[in-house]
């Protein structure tokens, strides 16, 4: 908690300055978060490279993924004066929002530099994965992003990949077979980094690889990955699954998208 309440502090102070700096309008939150907007015409996104952003504009699927709701309500978000309502893209602390700014902008990732296998493909938010139950069913598993074969689970400030009751995770088809139970880390009497156990399992019944994009300030959700991914059982899959810091994705990325996310996230 502590490694993401400073994350979230210095996420704010950054978005605080580029926005000074580039003349960008935004508001606080009543917890002190940045919260941007559209403007000049609903041209430009404040918390959104202006090339991202034009990209995102240009496709129904990918702006159809700017308005999901912000999960904050009245007493949390300030009221835009333009009565619009506030979507979960515009906190400077949304991590869908860094995904997007990155995976659409043109010519963003060199993906051979980068050693993932998603070069010609589209990148696809929000899948939905479908995850086998026992019993013939699916759930409601949502991806991140698919980029052709490979799945890319982003995190940013969130405090953790989530803990569940062991028999809400014990409802899944493939899990004996995929994971090592008894090694599930568990706290408080849950299996803990529940997310990553339907990632993983996600992974396995699409034959998919899978990337988890973590921000180097936060050791304790890397080390959470880590712990995770020793759980696999098969060899293969494990090659399959792996761990990749916003920094490092960072250095095969085009000029100008590394300098909006040095400016705006310090990355």
């Amino acid at each position: 908690m502590l490694y993401a309440a400073e994350l979230r502090r210095e996420l704010a102070e950054y978005s605080r300055d580029y926005a000074a700096r580039e003349q960008i309008p935004y508001l606080e939150s009543y917890g002190g978060t940045p919260i941007f907007f559209p403007f000049a015409g609903e041209r430009r996104h404040g918390n959104f490279l202006d090339a991202s952003y034009r990209a995102i504009l240009k496709r129904p699927a990918w702006s159809a993924r700017m308005e999901k709701p912000h999960t904050g309500k009245g007493k949390h978000l300030p009221a835009h004066a333009e009565g619009r309502r506030w979507r979960e893209l515009d906190s400077a602390m949304s991590s869908d929002a860094l995904l997007m700014n990155v995976f659409c902008c043109p010519g963003g990732v060199n993906w051979e530099a980068a050693g993932m296998p998603g070069a010609g493909a589209l990148p696809e938010f929000g899948f939905k994965a479908r995850v086998p139950l026992a019993g013939g069913r699916a759930d409601r598993t949502e991806v991140d992003l698919k980029l052709g074969g490979m799945f890319i689970e982003a995190k940013l400030t969130e405090s953790d990949f989530q803990a569940k009751p062991p028999g809400l995770v014990e409802r899944y088809r493939d899990l004996e077979e995929v994971l090592e139970i008894k090694r599930l880390p568990r706290a408080g009497g849950c299996i803990v980094s529940y997310q990553l156990v339907r990632n993983v399992l996600a992974a396995h019944a699409s034959g998919a690889s899978l990337c988890v994009l973590l921000d180097a300030r936060r050791p304790d959700l890397i080390a959470k990955a880590g712990e995770l991914f020793a759980c696999v059982r098969h060899a293969e899959l494990k090659t399959r699954c792996k761990l990749l810091t916003w920094q490092e994705l960072s250095t095969v990325l085009p000029p100008r998208l590394r300098r909006f996310l040095a400016a705006k996230y310090g990355i």
